[in-house]
């Protein structure tokens, strides 16, 4: 995502998105009606409101899907309903088969997919819900009640992470909180710092969880600020935080992506404003940062890169652009490109064309391809036109219209 949609989280913990308190009874259709009308239903859904303006032209050529296992997994994302309220979806494999997966009547926010089952956990109408991978088994696991305007840290529920065993879910609720999928047990382990001294809340410090490592013993958190917002390591055997140390004392955003073994993690920014643009790697034991390309280079110019990947052949995967001047949008335009380790050494460009206009990048587990949102317009920084760009040469493939928060389903 964006820097301005990860700061929003570090501001809000997703406050903005929560809506006053309404009704949650809900009786979903059947498995059978919703299987009989996903089409006609995601077909028919609407991208949000936009500003007046003329539609930028498709940023690439894009080819029908056309082969029985397009994606390496099935691939939810939210887009709006009939009613225009953002639900969770599911494309199969195929690229071609879609399932609306949650009926809410308020806006989906925030969610999750175990690695496990497929089953999902999302937030909306303040509460932390659970249904299984067909959208069946509706069950409210943490309702945080209406949102308190005045101090909407307090009771906010936000930012659900499941773990990879499927068995814990991080999420937001006053600080720091698991629950425990097999008891319901909740444990809040870092109590949001709010300072109510002068007569009214003053943020110190937000904690909302962000992915965890690979291996299950790590989790990155967001932590916000009254203004912007950093990350940092928590433990949660020992309970500690480790928080990331920048040679330079700067800001740490805003794409974070553990590597395989779950010992660090590469950090990029693709934007230049509150945080610096460039490729970081962290050292998930102390937190030490290494700058391996920096925002503002020795000969004037500028690194902005996005979506780091390691490869199963050792080799790191992203977007990166090396620009003489900052770009006056906050859409850089970036090439997809591999290299060693440290980003630099052997790096080649692994597609003739530069990728404009993009809100989201999901690489395959493998790098086989990404999955790419562009902005309808320019002045959009969330959600789009859903692509799957590949890193050789074979034609992109549109999968939907309009899609926001991809994740991988098992």
């Amino acid at each position: 995502m964006k820097n301005i949609g990860l700061f929003a989280v570090l501001f809000l913990l997703a406050a903005t998105t929560l809506a006053c308190a309404l009704p949650t009874a809900l009786t979903p259709p059947s498995q059978v009606d919703q299987t009989a009308t996903i089409a006609a239903q995601t077909l028919q859904a609407l991208t949000p409101a936009l500003p007046n303006a003329t539609p930028l032209a498709s940023p690439v050529a894009v080819a029908s899907p056309s082969v029985s296992s397009l994606l390496p997994h099935s691939l939810y994302f939210l887009n709006n309903d009939k009613a225009g309220l953002l639900q969770i979806f599911r494309i199969e494999r195929d690229g071609k088969t879609f399932q609306q997966v949650t009926y809410e009547p308020s806006a989906v926010g925030s969610y999750d997919v175990s690695p496990k089952d497929g089953s999902v956990v999302y937030i909306a109408n303040n509460q932390m819900l659970w249904v299984d991978i067909n959208g069946a088994g509706r069950r409210v696991l943490v309702d945080g009640g209406p949102v308190d305007d005045n101090n909407r840290w307090t009771n906010s529920v936000d930012s659900p992470v499941w773990s990879p065993d499927g068995q814990t879910i991080a999420f937001s609720h006053g600080g720091l909180s698991f629950y425990a999928f097999g008891t319901g047990v909740i444990n809040r382990v870092l109590e949001n710092q709010i300072d109510n001294s002068a007569g009214f809340p003053i943020v110190r410090e937000l904690y909302s969880p962000n992915k965890y490592s690979p291996d299950g013993n790590k989790l990155l958190i967001n932590i916000g600020f009254y203004e912007a917002g950093t990350q940092a390591v928590y433990y949660p055997a020992n309970n500690t935080v480790v928080r990331f140390n920048r040679p330079d004392g700067g800001l740490v955003c805003c794409n974070a992506q553990w590597i395989p073994d779950g010992s660090g993690l590469y950090e990029s920014s693709s934007t230049i404003g509150l945080i610096d643009s460039g490729l970081w790697y962290i050292n998930a034991a102390n937190g030490n940062m290494s700058t391996l390309l920096p925002g503002s280079a020795p000969d004037g110019t500028y690194n902005f890169a996005d979506a780091p990947l390691v490869g199963p052949d050792g080799q790191l995967y992203f977007f990166f652009n090396n620009l003489k001047e900052i770009p006056s949008s906050a859409h850089t335009p970036l090439y997809m490109v591999r290299s060693d380790s440290d980003g630099v050494t052997d790096r080649v460009q692994l597609r003739p064309d530069v990728f404009e206009n993009t809100n989201e990048i999901l690489w395959a587990p493998d790098a086989s391809l990404a999955v790419v949102t562009y902005a309808p317009i320019q002045d959009v920084y969330q959600g789009g036109q859903a692509v799957i760009e590949y890193p050789d040469n074979r034609p992109a493939a549109a999968l939907t219209d309009y899609a926001v928060q991809l994740k991988w389903g098992p």
